[in-house]
């Protein structure tokens, strides 16, 4: 699908067609649509191909006039009850007069562009344009951390009282969603910083400190992304031993209770045989000795903390 937008007093509206310094937002767009683009603006078709693999790593790419730059942007998938978070790329081709963004999915962050919800974005001035989508991409992924942080302290107090794998799974989901996080901001970084020595996209003056603004928020995101990280990883090994030191402790209470229940099985068991000999052959006997050898056990049990 296709649509496009410009800058009209200061908002971001809908216009029917393509015009000279609009937006053209296309989000799993069809082979027509594809072939029309690359007809009127002369792009190469290998940039609507990188844009629409799922699996295309962050990097930038200038072939003619036009330029590609691909950026793994934050997405929220919901599987059942259970909400993951994971990343998708997001293609973005300059032309001589327009800006191209390509993307297999609807996504909230260029909903908030279409919707006007981002202040001072200029659809004519092609770099800023960018520059305003980077940085709101990378407060994305802040937004996406945070949520992170509380969800995985939550699933943590859940876990100290249950003790279920149910949590451990989350937490594990939510490890893998932040090995995503680090990855693709690790790739957006290198991006930025290639588009920030100013050799494949022209740079303004104006733009320098909006640039390095976005270098900034992309780093907080990487180091938040690996922080969060190291810390649900030690939670989940502590868990884990504590987990096994658990199972190690039902185990030992059960190996001492089969014990103190042999003890009247064997002595029952020898006064049980048809053979003669056996001391003290009255019912009474056999009981208190049973008793007698259990107390003795658990207390050495006891003492040895088996209970």
């Amino acid at each position: 699908m296709l649509s496009y937008y410009k800058t009209i007093d200061g908002h971001i509206s809908p216009i029917p067609a393509c015009e000279p310094g609009c937006w053209i937002n296309c989000v799993a767009p069809d082979d027509e649509e594809i072939n029309s683009l690359i007809a009127d603006f002369r792009i190469e078709p290998d940039f609507f191909r990188a844009a629409m693999d799922e699996e295309e790593s962050s990097h930038i790419d200038s072939e003619d006039d036009n330029t590609l730059v691909i950026l793994d942007i934050p997405v929220i998938e919901k599987a059942g009850k259970s909400i993951n978070y994971t990343t998708t790329p997001l293609g973005i081709i300059l032309t001589e007069k327009n800006v191209i963004t390509v993307s297999t999915k609807d996504n909230p962050i260029l909903n908030e562009f279409s919707g006007d919800l981002v202040k001072g974005v200029q659809t004519n001035l092609k770099t800023r344009f960018i520059l305003h989508l980077m940085l709101r991409i990378a407060s994305k992924y802040l937004q996406y951390l945070k949520q992170i942080d509380k969800i995985s302290n939550f699933i943590e107090k859940e876990l100290r009282k249950s003790m279920k794998n149910s949590e451990l799974i989350q937490l594990l989901d939510i490890e893998k969603s932040l090995v995503y996080f680090s990855s693709s901001l690790k790739g957006n970084e290198i991006t930025i910083e290639k588009i920030m020595r100013g050799r494949v996209i022209k740079l303004y003056d104006e733009d320098q400190d909006l640039l390095e603004d976005v270098l900034i928020e992309i780093k907080q995101a990487i180091e938040m992304a690996n922080i969060h990280l190291n810390i649900l990883t030690g939670t989940m090994d502590a868990f884990a031993s504590v987990i096994s030191n658990n199972l190690n402790i039902v185990m030992k209470v059960l190996a001492s209770i089969t014990l103190l229940i042999s003890i009247p099985t064997v002595i029952s068991g020898m006064y049980g045989m048809n053979v003669t000999g056996t001391p003290l052959p009255v019912f009474w006997f056999p009981v208190g000795f049973s008793v007698a050898c259990m107390a003795i056990a658990y207390f050495i049990l006891r003492k040895k903390n088996m209970f």
